[in-house]
């Protein structure tokens, strides 16, 4: 089980929750592209891929009936249904890249980062990250411009941002996403800040 790891391990998970929009895959990419000893958390989800996403790189797709097999055989640290998909996070991946001392990044919704929350109680071995958008208008925007959801379906995720949102303080860190960069740099700070933490303990 992930809390009986071995307390010298030096890895950890980086739980990082935003709003639909809010830029969550592109600030993972950049992130892993800055570090080696970083890795991402490839989630099992039941939508259906979009555009360019690849099986095994951006999700593991899987029908309902495959990911209901993974739940019930307790192969998913956490689960959740988001706007009527699955999504979860496969256990072996997660546990086999932490006892390698990676940093493992979660890029899961609030329903997922409080899953996590319960799945592992120790402090020491989860950061978590709370993404925000300038605005509500801004995140439209942005929702929009990307052409992937129906108008109903930009409403929809819309209204859920704006309760996500009011779960922001329940995270270890707020960032505002105004600024790709800058953002990642933050991240960057905050997990650093974590690792002192660590470190003191």
């Amino acid at each position: 089980m992930l809390n009986n790891l071995n307390d010298s391990t030096p890895g950890f998970l980086i739980v990082l929750s935003a709003p639909s929009g809010c830029g969550k895959t592109t600030i993972v990419d950049r992130l892993l592209k800055r570090h080696s000893d970083w890795v991402r958390s490839v989630s099992m989800t039941t939508r259906a891929a979009r555009v360019g996403e690849k099986q095994g790189q951006d999700y593991f797709f899987a029908s309902a009936v495959e990911f209901e097999k993974f739940k019930k055989d307790g192969a998913l640290l956490e689960s959740a249904t988001v706007f009527g998909n699955q999504y979860g996070t496969p256990k072996r991946h997660v546990m086999e890249a932490i006892e390698k001392g990676k940093k493992v990044i979660l890029a899961i919704d609030v329903q997922g980062g409080e899953s996590i929350k319960k799945a592992m109680p120790e402090k020491d071995r989860r950061v978590s990250i709370f993404i925000l958008p300038p605005s509500v208008k801004i995140l439209r925007e942005r929702l929009e411009g990307r052409k992937t959801e129906s108008p109903e379906e930009v409403d929809r995720r819309i209204e859920a941002a704006q309760d996500e949102i009011k779960a922001a303080s329940l995270y270890d860190f707020a960032i505002v996403n105004q600024n790709l960069e800058q953002t990642v740099r933050e991240i960057e700070e905050c997990v650093e800040k974590f690792e002192e933490q660590r470190r003191n303990k």
